[in-house]
Formats: C-alpha cells, structure tokens, sequence
C-alpha cells in the first residue's frame, strides 16, 4: 500500500481545515461621534455662561510645492483639549469654512460638554481639498464657571512615497466673553 496518497489526503485535509477566513476588523470608528467624555448638552434660557470664546483655527487641506503647481494633499485633525484640572467646559459649535470664508461643514448637531482634562477631535480627510490652502475651523465653547483655557490647535500631516509632512497651527482667540460677576467687582475696586 503506498502511504504517498494517504499524506497527501491528509495534508490537504490539515490545510483546508486551517484556512478560515479572517475575521472581519471591528468596524472603523466614526470620527467625531460623542465620546465618553462628552455628553450632549442643551443650552437653554436657564444656562448662564461666565465664560466663552470664540477661536479661528488655520488648515491647510493642501500645500503647494516645486513649480508652486504641484499640490501636496494633507489630512488634518483639530483637537479640542480642555485644560481644566476639576470643571468641563461646552463646545457649542465646530465650523469648517474654505478658503473663501464659505461654510463647508458643521461638526457638531449639538453642543457637547467636554468633561475635566477630556480631548476631541474632528477630522478633515486627505482627499477632501474643499477647504483649500486657506481653510479654517471657528470653534466656539463656553463654560457656566472660570475655567483654564482649552488648548485648540490643528495638526496637519501627509505622506507620499518616502515624503512627509506635518505640522501644528494653533488656534487664535478672536472673541471672549466673561460674564463672571466677581471678576469684574475685583477689577473694579
């Protein structure tokens, strides 16, 4: 009896038992969908603000390079990192305008209250060039009492064969509120 077949069954037997298909990776997470350190928030009559800003964020969808022709596309990500140790703060709005100053995208439905020291971030795709070289993010978040500044900035990166690129564009403050009654009584004295 030749043993040659008997091998080649059972080898065959071993390899098709092994070949499972491969799990199917968890589903991609929607960028920007609420967190854990979010929560939804409604800002009613009843909602008193002490302090707010409103901050313009420079993006770049994309750079020129060489001829100043030749476009080098970029994936960018703003991120929003309250920086108060013990309070939250609410972000009212995310806006994302081109290089015209035309509304492209609103990010959030809904303001959403960041809790202490919590971070978010919204993404602008590689392929999506809509902003142009002169896009930008207006932020806008407030709080119900004084809190640290958050940091909002914007990194930009890209990749191409062995060529890379990134960078950060920190946000610019444009408008502040601060209806904090003490504050005010103290600068007054």
């Amino acid at each position: 009896m030749k043993l040659y077949p008997l091998f080649y069954s059972a080898i065959a037997v071993i390899v098709l038992t092994s070949c499972t298909s491969p799990e199917k990776p968890p589903p991609k997470a929607e960028t920007n969908q609420v967190s854990q350190s979010q929560k939804v928030v409604i800002l009613d009559e009843n909602f008193k603000t002490v302090t707010g800003q409103t901050i313009y964020v420079p993006v770049y969808s994309h750079i020129y390079h060489g001829d100043g022709k030749r476009i080098f596309n970029l994936a960018a990500t703003l991120s929003i990192r309250n920086t108060d140790l013990t309070n939250p703060i609410i972000i009212s709005s995310v806006r994302y305008y081109d290089s015209n100053g035309k509304l492209i995208k609103q990010y959030l439905e809904r303001p959403v209250q960041l809790a202490a020291l919590a971070s978010t971030d919204f993404v602008v795709d590689r392929t999506d060039t809509s902003g142009g070289s002169g896009a930008n993010f207006i932020v806008e978040w407030v709080a119900q009492t004084k809190v640290s500044e958050p940091l909002v900035e914007a990194v930009m990166i890209g990749t191409d064969l062995q060529q890379g690129i990134s960078w950060l564009s920190p946000g610019k403050v444009i408008k502040s509120q601060n209806n904090d009654k003490r504050s005010s009584s103290v600068q007054g004295s």
